[in-house]
């Protein structure tokens, strides 16, 4: 790809501080610039080698013609009010936010003429947050929605961008990505604290049985509750037929458990792995057995199955 001639990356924490590393050992611009409210986050980068220059936001998307916005997403507009008299003309504002809809609307009003707004996600990351814990190859291999531009160029100048740092890029609007994401990122981590806040419940010593099943429902659980919050409620609308369809699916497990009706449970549980596989995602479950004989005992305590011809 064609460098950008200043990359400014507004937010030093893991999504910008990776894109940064990434930036510079690949290449994909002449200069990068990093903006970092804390003093001691903008030494780290520059002992990493992960920006030659770092400042505030300001000074960093001074004369930028590429800004990546890596900050929550509540702040973003914010941030955009503060460098948009700063930036190169013809500069173009992407962005590493969970939710798009909102910025799509808002965003692009803030900039001066000549700049535009083209929205991206890349749907990488880690329950880890801050700069420490960012990497030049983070986003090798990962899925990044780049959403609607004025022009097809611009927005192919985008997608350039995040190829250039590894990503596979997937074309979305900022409505369908909401919808989306509401279902493959946010409903897992939304069900994902609320089983660990229902552990208040479990019994003490509960937690010596734990095994690799529970470590990885629950790993996104450990991931930050202020920018969980905000992704959670800025994507309300989008989320809540998922938050719906989960609780009539969890609902109907339980039905069957109190009924003691194994038919039912086989049922349900076989039509989620038919979905789970139509995705194309693959995964193992380690606490799983495979059952080698052919002929199942009897089940205690009358559990209802109905004989198959």
């Amino acid at each position: 790809m064609r460098p950008f001639h200043r990359l400014a990356v507004l937010g030093l924490g893991l999504l910008g501080g990776s894109v940064a590393l990434a930036a510079r050992e690949r290449g994909v611009a002449t200069r990068v610039a990093g903006g970092a409210r804390r003093a001691d986050v903008r030494a780290q980068a520059l002992a990493r080698g992960a920006v030659d220059e770092a400042g505030d936001f300001e000074s960093a998307a001074a004369g930028a013609d590429l800004v990546v916005l890596a900050t929550p997403v509540f702040a973003m507009p914010e941030a955009v009010r503060r460098i948009a008299s700063g930036l190169a003309p013809g500069a173009i504002v992407t962005d590493v936010g969970s939710v798009k809809g909102e910025l799509a609307l808002v965003l692009p009003g803030l900039l001066p003429a000549g700049a535009h707004y083209v929205g991206s996600h890349p749907m990488a990351g880690s329950h880890r947050s801050g700069f420490e814990h960012a990497r030049a190859d983070l986003f090798e291999g990962a899925a990044c929605v780049v959403t609607e531009a004025p022009h097809a160029g611009l927005r192919e100048r985008v997608c350039e961008f995040w190829r250039a740092l590894g990503a596979r890029v997937v074309l979305r609007d900022a409505a369908t990505h909401d919808a989306e994401v509401a279902w493959m990122s946010h409903l897992p981590h939304a069900l994902a604290f609320a089983f660990a806040g229902a552990l208040r419940a479990a019994p003490a010593d509960a937690f010596e049985v734990a095994g690799a099943g529970f470590r990885d429902f629950t790993r996104i659980a450990h991931s930050e509750p202020e920018l969980w919050a905000d992704i959670l409620a800025a994507n309300r609308k989008a989320l809540a037929a998922p938050l719906q369809g989960a609780g009539q699916a969890l609902a109907e497990l339980a039905r069957a458990v109190d009924a003691n009706d194994v038919e039912a449970l086989e049922r349900l549980l076989g039509a989620a792995r038919v979905a789970l596989s139509r995705s194309g995602v693959r995964g193992s479950d380690p606490d799983a057995r495979v059952d080698t004989n052919p002929r199942r005992p009897e089940r205690p305590g009358g559990a209802r199955r109905t004989t198959r011809s």
